[in-house]
């Protein structure tokens, strides 16, 4: 794992040594082992490093061919490039190393830009071709890997993260003002945006080639759009569920290829358990098991699930409470890793997770992307629920929300005046604009309050983007394609990455193998979602493997009780920071409705935590990246 940059000067101008050095160095915790630069007019590269696969000084990067005519810098891991090694082998290439970075340069010599094609696994790499004098940019198919960039009339730069970017001279700071609807309601900005001006993500599952002086995008990747629910296999629920297992199987055994220690996060959801399940099958000694809580919400704390299955399955298991008072000193430094305001307060347990588990591990398996393929959202659940609501005469409609938005919302993960509230307002609108009310942060006529400049991208025409197939009946199979398309790569794989590598931890995630999700794709909808229960067939085929607790446990996302710490230990740091005269006239927002929001979260009347988190992080955001107080 690794954090890489660089630069291609359009002039031919060789890049600026010093400050590629300092790109390097300030993404220096994504690999703390090695770093390196090559520069070459008008290229130039760099990589720090984080050993993981042949530590030797053999893997160091940039790398080249044994011609010295392609160059490569590259984050990431390609699980299947031992066979595709030998397949080299066997064309005449001779490796020096036993890195799968060299792998891809030659898969890259071989078969030039279709080597994406061929590589299964997480990575984000650049290319620079002597030959052709061109650069290539490409990013995994499920965006597990960041990489933006930035160019202008003479040059191109590119970096892991942002902050990596912002170092090279002539790259300004300014705020990208229109995206702050999308924001406000998301909570993160979606790619290819980002918060800073003439800056961009490469999507996932797209390249980047660059050749005289002309930018060009390509998809490469794409999740399958189902347009029915038909099996066509024709198996039953025994041959979907063994093939389930297999491919499962398979996926996690192809992760657990490391030459440092490697061990698990443990949430107690049925997800983390079930690749915890198969890596204590796959190995001949305790697997190390890390899990996270809280002391002070019992609702939020799934600790006592972990240790649960750590006791079932025999791991080597270790945990951390989460006070609130260590929020406050985290904030800062975490806003600083995440380059960009982020409204997914669950970063600060992810974040101690991570350095726990590193006093102990290099890399750890995830359970991301099990929500996504096998249906496990509650919202899924409820997206049906409301199709059948709509049948209720609208007087009833009417009043069943107004009662429930006439009750006091408290601060507990599964608040029934809040979840109701939100559920019944929204529960006749069309497919789109009810999902982004469910899943979104604060609503249109929200943001247009808050908002002084309301010139923005509409954030509901934004998402409807992502329903250019809209499926005809049942409205999961549309929601699960969104949901694989911007929640999980701009939120969760966001969050994972980079609170992992602020830790320099490299995280695996066995259900965001490709092929598995592909596979996945195929399995009909009856068998992910039956009787309003999510993750059917998941559940079945590891009924074997886990208690009857976990299997049965409802849904419970990695939440924070940000609501209660505001009301409580985080009261007076909220007020401090949202009220401040510096950060009342930014100009971004109406000072009014910012306090009007505070005390009406202090006072109990509205659980506003989410909405309050999502603006101090863009108040602390401004601070380090645009004041200039950097870390």
């Amino acid at each position: 794992m690794c954090g890489i940059c660089g630069v291609l000067h359009f002039n031919g101008q060789a890049p600026d040594r010093h400050a590629l050095n300092r790109m390097v160095q300030s993404i220096r915790h994504r690999g703390p082992d090695d770093s390196g630069l090559w520069i070459d007019a008008p290229v130039g590269l760099g990589n720090t490093r984080l050993a993981v696969i042949d530590c030797s000084e053999a893997a160091r990067q940039p790398m080249s061919d044994e011609r010295g005519e392609v160059w490569i810098v590259y984050n990431g891991e390609v699980y299947n490039y031992l066979k595709l090694r030998q397949e080299f082998s066997m064309r005449g290439c001779s490796f020096r190393s036993f890195s799968d970075t060299e792998t891809i340069l030659y898969a890259y010599r071989e078969m030039g830009v279709a080597c994406l094609q061929r590589l299964r696994g997480m990575f984000a790499f650049a290319i620079w071709d002597q030959s052709r004098r061109s650069l290539l940019l490409a990013r995994d198919r499920l965006g597990q890997k960041p990489l933006y960039y930035y160019f202008d009339d003479d040059k191109f730069v590119f970096g892991s993260e942002i902050k990596a970017i912002l170092e090279y001279p002539g790259v300004s700071r300014v705020v990208q003002r229109r995206v702050l609807p999308l924001y406000l309601s998301y909570g993160y900005v979606p790619a290819p945006h980002t918060m800073f001006e003439g800056i961009y993500a490469l999507l996932p599952g797209h390249s980047l080639h660059i050749h005289e002086g002309r930018i060009e995008t390509k998809e490469y990747w794409a999740p399958e759009k189902r347009t029915n629910q038909v099996n066509a296999t024709g198996w039953g629920e025994d041959e979907w569920g063994a093939a389930l297992m297999d491919q499962i199987r398979e996926a996690v055994t192809a992760r657990l290829v490391s030459d440092v220690p490697i061990g698990a996060f443990l949430s107690g959801g049925l997800d983390s358990s079930a690749i915890v399940a198969l890596m204590v099958e796959a190995s001949a000694v305790p697997v190390k098991t890390f899990a996270i809580g809280f002391s002070d919400e019992s609702s939020f704390d799934e600790s006592p699930f972990a240790r649960r299955v750590a006791e079932h399955l025999g791991t080597e298991h270790h945990e951390f409470i989460v006070p609130a008072s260590e929020a406050v000193d985290l904030l800062p430094r975490l806003v600083w890793n995440l380059d960009q305001p982020f409204g997914d307060s669950s970063v600060i347990p992810t974040y101690l997770l991570s350095k726990s588990a590193r006093e102990h591990v290099t890399v750890a398996l995830t359970g991301d992307g099990g929500d996504e393929i096998f249906a496990g959202y509650e919202r899924f659940r409820a997206a049906r629920i409301a199709e059948k609501f709509k049948f209720i005469p609208q007087f009833l409609q009417v009043g069943m929300a107004a009662v429930a938005a006439s009750m006091p919302q408290g601060t507990g993960y599964r608040d029934f005046a809040r979840r109701s509230t939100r559920f019944l307002r929204a529960a006749r609108l069309p497919l789109p604009e009810r999902y982004l009310s469910w899943v979104g942060i604060m609503s249109r006529d929200a943001i247009h309050d808050l908002l002084v400049d309301n010139e923005g991208l509409d954030a509901l025409a934004h998402f409807r983007e992502y329903f250019k197939i809209e499926e005809k009946g049942d409205p999961v199979m549309s929601l699960m394609d969104v949901n694989l398309r911007s929640y999980l790569p701009d939120d969760l794989l966001v969050k994972t990455d980079r609170m992992t590598m602020a830790a320099s931890l490299e995280a695996r995630a066995p259900f965001l193998d490709h092929k598995l999700v592909e596979f996945a794709s195929q399995i009909p909808l009856t068998l992910k979602l039956r009787r309003n229960v999510g993750k059917y067939l998941l559940r079945r085929v590891f009924a074997s493997h886990l208690p009857s607790e976990v299997l049965q446990r409802p849904k419970h996302g990695f939440g924070v009780p940000v609501g209660k710490w505001f009301r409580g230990q985080l009261r007076e740091y909220l007020q401090h920071a949202l009220l401040s005269p510096l950060a009342l006239s930014r100009g971004f927002f109406d000072p009014s409705v910012v306090r009007g929001l505070v005390k009406q979260h202090l006072s109990g009347e509205y659980d506003h935590g989410h909405i309050l988190w999502t603006l101090l992080t863009f108040e602390i955001w401004h601070q380090i990246y645009v004041d200039g107080e950097m870390m």
